[in-house]
């Protein structure tokens, strides 16, 4: 359960860095920043609603929960531990492995409008 929403917070912050780094053209360092401290919020809010969830069963309240209770304290160390990985590292490891990169698009498809292969016919000859 807390690989899940790990995971969806991390494809958030990187997804949020790539669209800087591409569209408004920054260094990989400030996209990465910029992407973390604007999605901040959201990655704390899911993280927050994750732990609520399960924080009854951590609890151990109830018959029987005693079995449960264990795994949900380990959801929620395992949620809090990667909510810091991927506030503090994750841009970290954004921005060292995208400086390596350039803007221009790898695509070698004549119909990609980002190739540098595309031109105005192929266009056209996709259409009819």
């Amino acid at each position: 359960m807390s690989l899940g929403v790990s995971v969806s917070n991390a494809v958030l912050l990187v997804n949020q860095a790539e669209y800087y780094r591409r569209h408004l053209a920054l260094k990989p360092v400030n996209a990465a920043r910029l992407a973390a401290s604007s999605r901040l919020r959201p990655v704390l809010m899911t993280a927050a609603a994750m732990f609520a969830g399960m924080l009854p069963m951590a609890m151990g309240l109830g018959d029987g929960a005693e079995q449960v209770a264990p795994l949900g304290r380990a959801v929620i160390g395992g949620l809090i531990a990667s909510t810091v990985t991927i506030l503090l590292l994750i841009p970290h490891f954004f921005s060292s492995l995208m400086s390596r990169t350039t803007l221009v698009s790898p695509s070698l498809d004549p119909d990609d409008h980002d190739s540098r292969y595309y031109t105005e016919e192929s266009a056209k000859q996709t259409i009819s």
